[in-house]
């Protein structure tokens, strides 16, 4: 029987209403798939995380887990027999075992400090290998506190001291667990040897260092000896594996010698020669890894000798092959307008995730070559029915200096161009916009709004020279390059251009700080969490010194005027847009003082401006924090925008 929705336009709260899928892995007999997916209750403001099998054949989605916590990670063992995966139903998140033939999960773990990384199934099945803090009990909060690591907080994690890593083994059988490493690191992405003798993992968050996003390479044996394999100055690494005989290892990194932003690469490593060949030399974007936030990237697949990577270009992101020996080469596998992420392959089919501007994603299945692809879940689809979705204008313009950029428009489905429109502009600053579901893009289209969303310079997926274009020039080019793909819009009769808006978070935010001190022809604007003073910004935020040095090209004493030329601060005493600043308070990426100084700045000389403080919150928690926080983000955007736009 087909049912028929009442269809609506998308509303303020329908980006909390989405189903997210967090992770997933296929089973040994490749016939199921299970994933982690979490869910918002609006009535209760209650978050869950819950596990659900799925029967890739019939695509018949059953729920595993019940509890009102948090079940995610989930891993099946080597015979198929049961599911590891982490839960906070006793408290703190521990490692716990499901029966796939009945019964209830039982709890491997009893650590009194919790388990951090995700549980890691060892060949022969008998053990599980996870990180967890070589603390058993947390400092106090409230007594004195000495420091000595270069940075000492990070965004999302709190004190380092209290969070570094260490790896433990514990037997699935029970008896006492084993911690393998003993060091200030947080040891990371753990990948057991093919043979179960080794662990290979990355070493990061080196104490006497500020480049916390690099991190080195080691393998640690069963009986806890490290071996080094590569040091931080090697390059930026951002996950390995072993290859399948275990003779080489599969490395994606950048090399320390290249500016940042440079793309990465798939390197191959002799373990015993100790030379490395990159396979991906030629290839012009690079990798991209989901390894940050949370330190744990998906493991790298390989699969009739290939290994089976993300790549982005130009706004999609697909799966591509590349060859693991030989000349090398590589081939695109699934594309599309669309973002997939890549889950897990066995010998037969790959399992990932596919979304696009309307859809977080699904999970989908296809071959290893990439036919015969399926989707096997539909946990959005009665939401989706019942929306009206906005249509999509892709655009490309040309700058005043020659750059040519990619940009997207959506359109309301209401009223007529030209429409009061909003610019909204992407974080890192290397992040990338396409198509690929972004918070509040929905929700602003169906409140009325045309958006617009560009790769300015410095943006993934267009290249190196296009990434690292912004080394010395944060705000100066990429700035021009967005009022650029306005004037486009408001020449092809789509925007209004007396009815203009302007937001962002992070970089987003800089730059939104930024542009409104180069122009008045904004109404309003909204900056969450941005920097708006490097000079302070170089000293108080967690990756302060490394991303100054990295991205500005020196110290502040060193190159004075590119960071007063880069700082919106500087430019603050010419703002007459209406602003509202939002700012998460335990930011340590975006210090809230960043945020304090504009708005001081800009209440001084008699701008509009109001500020929306969210207490207990790190950096991106305003679109994926807790429910009420994702809320009042919304609710004051749109309030700002609609008031003053």
């Amino acid at each position: 029987m087909i049912t028929t929705c009442e269809k609506r336009n998308f509303g303020i709260l329908d980006d909390l209403r989405y189903a997210r899928i967090g992770s997933a892995r296929l089973s040994p007999c490749g016939k199921l798939a299970v994933c982690d997916l979490t869910r918002h209750d609006l009535t209760s403001d209650l978050t869950t995380t819950s596990l659900w099998r799925i029967d890739l054949a019939t695509g018949d989605a059953r729920q595993l887990t019940w509890d009102s916590g948090n079940n995610s990670s989930p891993s099946w063992s080597p015979d198929g027999k049961q599911i590891a995966f982490l839960s906070d139903r006793s408290g703190l998140k521990q490692v716990f075992l499901l029966p796939m033939d009945g019964g209830e999960a039982r709890q491997l773990t009893n650590l009194s400090q919790g388990v951090d990384g995700p549980p890691v199934w060892s060949p022969d099945g008998q053990s599980i290998a996870f990180t967890a803090s070589g603390t058993p009990e947390p400092k106090d909060p409230t007594a004195p506190y000495r420091v000595t690591r270069f940075v000492y907080r990070f965004d999302g994690i709190g004190y380092v001291d209290d969070a570094a890593q260490n790896i433990f083994v514990q037997s699935i059988h029970g008896g006492a667990v084993r911690q393998l490493t003993e060091d200030a690191h947080l040891d990371r992405t753990l990948r057991w040897s093919p043979d179960g003798q080794e662990i290979l993992y990355l070493a990061s968050f080196d104490p006497d260092r500020a480049d916390l996003f690099s991190a080195k390479l080691r393998v640690v044996n069963l009986e806890g000896d490290v071996e080094e394999i590569f040091g931080l100055d090697w390059g930026f690494i951002k996950n390995a594996g072993w290859l399948p005989d275990g003779a080489g290892i599969m490395v994606v990194a950048s090399r320390s010698d290249q500016p940042m932003a440079t793309k990465d690469d798939l390197w191959i490593l002799d373990r015993h020669s100790g030379t490395t060949v990159n396979r991906t030399a030629d290839l012009p974007t690079g990798i991209e890894v989901q390894w940050f936030p949370i330190f744990s990237a998906a493991d790298i697949l390989t699969a009739e000798s290939a290994a089976l990577v993300n790549v982005v270009e130009r706004g999609k992101k697909g799966i591509y092959a590349v060859a693991l020996s030989g000349p090398p080469q590589w081939r695109q596998l699934l594309g599309g307008k669309r973002t997939t992420a890549l889950y897990d392959a066995d010998d037969e089919n790959m399992l990932f995730l596919s979304g696009d501007l309307e859809n977080p994603g699904e999970l989908h299945i296809a071959a290893l070559d990439g036919s015969n692809e399926r989707q096997v879940t539909h946990f959005n689809d009665a939401l989706l029915c019942q929306l009206y979705l906005p249509k999509v204008e892709e655009l490309l313009y040309q700058t005043a200096d020659g750059a040519e950029i990619q940009g997207w428009l959506l359109l309301p489905n209401e009223g007529a161009p030209p429409y009061p429109t909003i610019l909204y502009i992407h974080g890192g600053p290397h992040g990338w916009y396409g198509y690929q579901y972004g918070s509040d893009f929905q929700m602003l289209a169906g409140a009325g709004f045309a958006l617009l969303f560009v790769n300015p310079r410095g943006s993934t997926g267009y290249g190196d020279p296009f990434a690292t274009a912004l080394s010395g020039n944060w705000g100066v080019l990429d700035h021009k390059d967005l009022l650029d793909g306005l004037d486009h819009v408001i020449e092809a009769g789509f925007a209004d251009p007396e009815r203009l808006g302007i937001c962002g978070l992070s970089y987003g935010g800089y730059l939104t700080c930024y542009t409104i001190g180069q122009t008045n022809r904004f109404k309003a604007a909204v900056a969450e969490n941005p920097i708006t003073d490097l000079v302070s910004r170089y000293g108080t935020a967690d990756m302060g010194p490394w991303g100054s040095l990295s991205e500005l090209g020196g110290k502040p004493h060193e190159i004075p005027e590119i960071y007063r030329r880069g700082s919106p601060i500087t430019y603050a005493h010419n703002c007459s847009t209406p602003t509202l600043l939002i700012q998460c308070e335990e930011d340590y990426r975006c210090p809230a003082g960043q945020a304090e100084q504009f708005y001081s700045h800009l209440k001084a000389n008699g701008c509009i401006v109001e500020m929306l403080r969210i207490p207990a919150v790190a950096h991106v928690a305003s679109i994926t924090g807790p429910i009420r926080v994702q809320r009042a983000q919304n609710e004051a955007l749109l309030d700002w925008m609609k008031r003053h736009v």
